[in-house]
């Protein structure tokens, strides 16, 4: 069995990952992400914005040491971008501007594809995490299913968490929306600027 399935190295990448994109702290600021959209567009923007960060994820996985080489890009400078871009959201959440309704067409879209699944969900801290696992894997079938199953299973929490927001959103109504988009921006700018210190750190000690 080991042979196929490495449970201990699927532990570390789920419990990793999970730590990470953190789905239950995902719920308010989807919330205020989707609080003009429907229960059916808010819906749709989960599915979207989850299928986004999968492929940025598996993408980086696959590519990404070689990409950010041969772009000459440091994983701080990767970092220091997504903090940068989650900070512009957050100031949009505490402004309010996240919830203007008039473009309703494209808005679930454009949510669903930025920030929300990148670099809310497939973030900096995300991507670098799978491509640790991947560079110190043994290249083989067991340990490539195991990482595989990891993000999978992580992706189907993330889901779960959005998908179920209809439900919070219909406890808290529009006014309780508002509230907690007030305090998801505050929650979101503190990432950011975590981020971006996190990268400045790093360049000093590069």
């Amino acid at each position: 069995m080991s042979e196929v399935w490495d449970g201990r190295l699927f532990s570390e990448v789920f419990i990793t990952l999970f730590v990470i994109m953190d789905p239950p702290g995902t719920v308010p600021i989807f919330l205020g992400l989707t609080g003009s959209m429907t229960a059916r567009q808010r819906t749709r923007a989960a599915r979207q914005a989850i299928l986004v960060a999968f492929g940025v994820i598996v993408a980086f996985a696959l590519f990404g040491q070689q990409l950010l080489g041969y772009m000459h890009i440091s994983l701080p400078a990767l970092q220091a971008s997504g903090g940068l871009l989650l900070l512009l959201v957050a100031m949009e959440l505490l402004t309010g501007k996240m919830e203007d309704p008039t473009p309703s067409g494209n808005t679930g879209v454009n949510v669903a594809l930025v920030p929300l699944g990148t670099p809310l969900l497939a973030g900096p801290g995300a991507i670098v995490a799978t491509m640790v696992f991947v560079a110190g894997s043994e290249e083989t079938w067991s340990d490539w299913i195991a990482i595989g199953l990891g993000v999978v299973a992580v992706h189907l929490c993330l889901y779960l968490s959005m998908r179920f927001a209809n439900v919070i959103h219909r406890v808290l109504k529009d006014s309780g929306v508002i509230l907690v988009s007030r305090i998801a921006g505050l929650l979101l700018a503190a990432i950011a600027v975590q981020l971006v210190a996190d990268a400045v750190r790093a360049f000093i000690e590069a």
